[in-house]
């Protein structure tokens, strides 16, 4: 699943919440959950990555041009975010060169 897909199902979550507090009379209540919601998935997506994350991404370095780009402009400290979006580059690389090699 890539962001814009996570995004907007948080969205439609956030609305489908919205009206189930308007139907039980407990907006305020559900509000304050969407915004504790949103704050922890915001926190998880931009904390350090653990020791394991670092290992990966050196598995990953000095395979592919572009995905090397993005590792040298997410570090010192790589959050979970970058680290997704490093995979992501890494595996359309990996794709592309079989795809080259089939041809």
């Amino acid at each position: 699943m890539n962001l814009p897909i996570v995004l907007t199902l948080a969205v439609i979550l956030s609305i489908a919440f919205h009206f189930i507090g308007v139907y039980a009379n407990a907006k305020k209540t559900v509000w304050l959950m969407i915004v504790l919601m949103w704050a922890g998935s915001i926190n998880i997506a931009t904390n350090e990555i653990n020791d394991k994350g670092y290992k990966n991404i050196e598995k990953m370095r000095d395979k592919y041009e572009a995905t090397d780009r993005i590792i040298a402009a997410s570090e010192p400290e790589v959050s979970l975010y970058e680290l997704i979006g490093i995979k992501k580059s890494f595996n359309e690389e990996k794709k592309k060169q079989k795809a080259s090699l089939k041809k």
